[in-house]
């Protein structure tokens, strides 16, 4: 019985030093399987705070020195430039067009391109959304459907606003690369103008925003998706491997903070199945 006991006791005293030598010991970091980084946060997935330049802190002299008088001062100057509501981005692509003949001004809507852009506008109505402003791409096929939303929302048509800079084309080469599709010469000529349209657009508030406003922009595919990666931190050349209907509603939101967050990413359950297309009906060339 003696032994037993010297036994257990023995087994006990080890269980319990080996228990409390993995206790102390140092912990190794939980890594998902499906990340490729070794560290437990990615520096390329870490968010950029001061994105748009409007970081209150990156608007407001530093602090001297910890006397009070300087801690007041910063915090006074501090409260001025933050943010106090939200910015509402509400992108639309196009609807269906044809593409006939060489230039812009050939390219309409085509019927059920007219019916989509109704049907979103229907949408838009149902939503109750009062539009602080709505911006169209200068391209016919975004025209003719910011004519036809307008129609359906509660927004005057002379307060449209017009802007080339979202016209469609080739924002950057995606990643992977499409072999069939390599518009190089597009890329210099669109990349710039459409990166500038991201940075008039997308910002977040100014301090003397009263309210949450809803901006909306009608636009192109290519220009959307781009907008869509930028806007979230996401690579940018991943633009090409989003797809989104014609005539569909993305809608990103930018809170007070900086942060942005996706509503709605080419929403079109609101349309009937037979008017769901995102693909001209010709073969396109290289603007989709």
């Amino acid at each position: 019985m003696r032994k037993f006991t010297a036994f257990a006791c023995g087994t006990g005293a080890g269980l319990l030093t080996f228990y409390l030598t993995k206790l102390n010991e140092p912990k190794a970091a939980v890594h998902n399987s499906w990340t490729r980084s070794e560290k437990p946060v990615d520096p390329c997935a870490l968010w950029d705070h001061n994105w748009d330049l409007r970081d209150p802190k990156s608007l407001v002299k530093p602090v001297k020195n910890d006397l009070s008088q300087e801690q007041n001062r910063y915090n006074s100057e501090l409260e001025k430039v933050v943010p106090k509501h939200a910015r509402h981005i509400i992108l639309i692509r196009h609807g269906e067009y044809l593409d006939v003949g060489d230039t812009d001004e050939t390219h309409h809507l085509t019927e059920r391109g007219r019916e989509q852009a109704k049907y979103t506008g229907k949408r838009l109505c149902e939503l109750g959304i009062k539009w602080d402003k709505v911006i169209a791409s200068t391209m016919v096929r975004a025209q003719e459907t910011a004519d036809i939303i307008l129609n359906e929302i509660d927004y005057e048509k002379a307060k449209v606003k017009n802007c080339a800079f979202l016209r469609e084309g080739a924002p950057i080469p995606p990643q992977p690369p499409v072999g069939h599709w390599k518009p190089e010469a597009s890329f210099f000529r669109d990349g710039a103008r459409i990166e500038a349209a991201f940075r008039r657009y997308f910002y977040r508030a100014y301090p003397d925003q009263t309210k949450d406003s809803y901006t909306l922009l009608v636009g192109h595919g290519n220009v959307i998706r781009y907008f869509v990666c930028r806007a979230l931190q996401f690579p940018p050349e991943a633009w090409l491997r989003i797809s989104i209907n014609h005539a569909s509603i993305t809608w990103l939101t930018i809170s007070p903070s900086g942060n942005v967050s996706i509503k709605y990413l080419g929403d079109t359950g609101f349309m009937p199945v037979n008017h769901l297309t995102n693909r001209i009906p010709r073969a396109a060339k290289n603007v989709v």
